[in-house]
């Protein structure tokens, strides 16, 4: 039996310590309301190498409601919505249910792992039917304990977005979790602001949610460009969540904050190329070192030289290559004689000294 906390499997696909770090391609609304457009960004996710795309489900109406009450408005300075209503925001960015199906199959066509976010119960229902392999939970849905307990119910493994959540509150949420009948939980590290800042994102808390909560953790990135991701598979990420945009500059809900084709496809890279450096806690020459041996600096004797004659500085000498004996013997070697006579070049051993 696999250990959780080591490996979990989606759709075959194995994540955990011991395999590359698994990447998701985030769609949400960067279709721009073009189901066109919404294939093209599955398309640029499978040439740029992720594993898996993730949608949203959600309607307007499921989200919030219909309202001008002061409540309702996003009045965050530097936020990418401001001035919207949640309702108006939510119509602009959601995906018609009608296009899961769509580019569900054109994930499977295309070797890619399709699922989503529902963001209340009848989302599940609605993704239960199209048989997802798992499910994500965004942050700021991580304290809704009833849609936790319809998505555990499933018995699918959850990843799960711990933006704004205080250790109390993940704490319920993963208890809730295991308590439905999941087995298989991913935590994700999250900052839930748009962009986020490197500065704001303290990827230290990666290892210690994996040691507080026994599971598997990742990162849901909202910062530019690639860094963090890549820095956060030195802590223990083996998942990653990045939103992808076909070009920035076309806009979108989220385009200011989501990486285009190239990017990720240097993030599914650079990933890679993070987690085969971690390796194992390791001192001496590895496999492909040893030849290199060769050239570390050794002593030698730099002059000719006859037998009988007393070693010195200018006639002893820490060179490189490393086939003489070691440096640390040098003051111990000077003033010593050669039993024979010795040429230029020859590396220092036992066996000429006197």
């Amino acid at each position: 039996m696999r250990d959780k906390v080591n490996c979990i499997t989606i759709a075959n696909k194995n994540i955990g310590s011991q395999y590359p770090p698994f990447i998701v391609a985030e769609m949400s609304g960067n279709h721009n309301h073009s189901l066109e457009r919404a294939l093209q960004i599955v398309e640029a996710a499978a040439k740029s190498g992720v594993h898996a795309v993730k949608l949203q489900t959600y309607t307007a109406d499921t989200m919030t409601i219909d309202t001008d009450n002061k409540d309702f408005f996003i009045d965050d300075p530097g936020s990418p919505w401001q001035g919207n209503t949640l309702y108006a925001l939510y119509q602009q960015a959601y995906t018609p249910w009608e296009w899961h199906k769509p580019i569900f199959e054109r994930c499977k066509e295309l070797g890619l792992i399709a699922f989503s976010t529902p963001f209340d119960e009848t989302a599940v229902d609605f993704l239960e039917s199209l048989n997802v392999p798992c499910y994500k939970i965004a942050s700021f849905e991580n304290t809704d304990i009833p849609l936790l307990q319809k998505v555990a119910s499933t018995g699918k493994p959850v990843i799960l977005s711990t933006g704004m959540a205080s250790v109390a509150e993940l704490d319920e949420a993963v208890t809730t979790l295991r308590a439905g009948g999941c087995e298989d939980i991913i935590l994700l590290k999250c900052t839930s602001t748009y962009p986020a800042s490197p500065e704001d994102t303290n990827l230290v808390t990666i290892p210690h949610m994996r040691e507080l909560f026994n599971c598997q953790v990742g990162l849901s990135d909202h910062t530019m460009g690639i860094g963090v991701a890549v820095a956060s598979v030195a802590m223990g990420a083996t998942f990653i969540e990045k939103h992808l945009t076909l070009n920035r500059t076309e806009g979108g809900v989220d385009s200011a904050f989501s990486v285009e084709p190239h990017e990720m496809k240097s993030l599914v890279v650079e990933t890679e190329r993070a987690w085969q450096a971690l390796g194992k806690i390791t001192y001496g020459p590895t496999e492909q070192e040893k030849a290199s041996l060769k050239f570390r600096r050794s002593l030698y004797i730099t002059e000719n030289m006859k037998a009988g004659e007393v070693l010195t500085k200018e006639n002893l000498r820490v060179i490189r290559p490393g086939y003489g004996l070691p440096p640390k013997y040098f003051d111990l070697l000077l003033r010593k004689r050669v039993i024979k006579n010795v040429k230029k070049g020859t590396p220092v051993s036992w066996d000429l000294i006197g």
